[in-house]
């Protein structure tokens, strides 16, 4: 669960931003998360639906001088989940699925808003 991921080049990223609603303790979120990950670990990873490896990250709060642009400084209470499929097909028929639309409206209803965006993979590197 806690193990490194290898990401084949080629792979395809999604990227999910979800923001978490005010009242709502982090708790129920990482429950929430838990359960949907398993859902697509066990049920669509390799041969099975094409998911290749996942990561979640909570905000920290912090924001980059260095790396930012804009002269904002302010960002809502959110987690990012970053997976890897071997194709945005593949990505859509498993959460199109019924197993993990209901865990994904677990997710939701913790949620003021979800956005999802699929990237190609154009480098990737390590330190030699």
């Amino acid at each position: 669960m806690y193990s490194p991921v290898t990401i084949p080049f080629g792979a395809k990223m999604l990227f999910n931003t979800a923001t978490i609603k005010p009242d709502v303790a982090f708790d129920d979120v990482e429950l929430a998360l838990a359960e949907m990950c398993n859902v697509v670990k066990d049920t669509y990873g390799g041969d099975k639906g094409g998911f290749i490896a996942g990561q979640v990250y909570e905000f920290s709060g912090f924001v980059s001088d260095e790396g930012s642009l804009s002269d904002s400084r302010s960002a809502e209470k959110h987690i990012a989940i970053v997976t890897y499929w071997k194709s945005f097909q593949e990505h859509e028929r498993s959460h199109a699925d019924k197993a993990f639309k209901e865990k994904f409206a677990a997710l939701a209803k913790l949620c003021v808003e979800s956005k999802e965006l699929g990237y190609d993979m154009l480098w990737q590197g390590a330190l030699e």
